[in-house]
């Protein structure tokens, strides 16, 4: 009977709310969040994202940046100093040597004078190779060309292969790479012999 009149008593509570639903307990119901809580960390993680992309964005302006700008100091620092190219002999006229360490070329024209020229394009400073086929310098950058002089041969560079200081001691052909000698055209009186 006890059982029963419990059922009862429930059933009218259940009517008395009107909806007929059975009441479920307190337990099974989500507590609530406070909003403040979800909106914090919605905008903590917003922030975080926005800072990221922020950082995202600097690198990628700085690796343009970098990449645009030209390389000439650096690269004159990097190299600075005297170099000992070698013996005089060592060299045949009319030909072009790569002396990576300095970053130049050394040229030994067809009457035996030097020249010590610059492997930067004086257009943008891509470096320029010697194409001994076609017996000049090619950059492959804008297909400018330089004869063995460093003259311009074909556009766009504005002016010749710049030129570093040759002296001759003891037979022995050094290059000063920290005198960078800028010019627009070659003359007899940039060569050194021997």
């Amino acid at each position: 009977d006890g059982a029963r009149m419990a059922l009862g008593l429930l059933g009218m509570a259940q009517r008395k709310r009107g909806n007929g639903e059975r009441a479920e307990p307190q337990r099974d119901q989500k507590m609530a969040v406070p909003e403040s809580s979800g909106g914090g960390r919605r905008r903590f993680l917003w922030t975080a994202w926005l800072g990221l992309l922020g950082v995202m964005l600097a690198e990628g302006a700085w690796v343009v940046v970098d990449f645009l700008r030209p390389r000439r100091a650096r690269r004159r620092e990097e190299t600075g100093g005297v170099v000992v190219a070698g013996p005089v002999d060592r060299f045949e006229p009319d030909s072009v040597t790569a002396v990576p360490r300095g970053r130049f070329y050394l040229v030994r024209l067809a009457d035996g004078g030097f020249l010590a020229v610059s492997r930067e394009c004086t257009h943008l400073g891509c470096t320029v190779p010697w194409v001994d086929e076609e017996h000049r310098f090619v950059c492959p950058c804008h297909a400018s060309a330089f004869d063995i002089h460093g003259d311009v041969v074909n556009p766009p560079a504005p002016r010749a292969l710049d030129l570093f200081e040759v002296r001759i001691e003891n037979r022995v052909v050094k290059v000063n790479t920290a005198n960078l000698q800028k010019r627009r055209a070659f003359l007899a009186a940039q060569v050194t012999r021997a």
